[in-house]
């Protein structure tokens, strides 16, 4: 009985994966525009699905995602609290130009279906 029901999960196939990849870099880019929410969607998807790309190509985007939400993150946060001074403005506009580099790149690796470069 157990192994009809394992046969019964299918795996994503790898342009599910691959299309789920691009979602997560759509999400990215639109939070440059309303704010973090999309942002934090997308990292829930990368967590959420990590098992299924592991081993693939795909692999290396997920982990490239994964790194650019936490170190936005980390860089609007403090960018955010230093507001008060005024370099947290140059803070916020770096960390905005880093997240735009990082979503171009990563859409064009996954669109040329390459790996992220480690």
């Amino acid at each position: 009985m157990k192994n009809e029901w394992q046969k019964q999960i299918k795996t994503p196939s790898e342009s599910n994966l691959q299309r789920l990849a691009t979602i997560v870099y759509a999400l990215q880019a639109v939070s440059l525009f309303t704010g973090t929410l999309t942002l934090f969607a997308g990292i829930i998807i990368n967590y959420v699905r990590k098992e299924d790309v592991q081993g693939s190509w795909i692999e290396s985007h997920f982990q490239w995602q994964i790194k650019t939400f936490w170190y936005s993150l980390i860089w609007m946060v403090t960018g955010g609290v230093l507001t008060i001074f005024l370099v947290g403005w140059a803070i916020l506009l770096a960390a905005s130009l880093w997240l735009t580099y990082r979503i171009v790149k990563g859409w064009v690796y996954l669109n040329e279906q390459r790996p992220m470069p480690s």
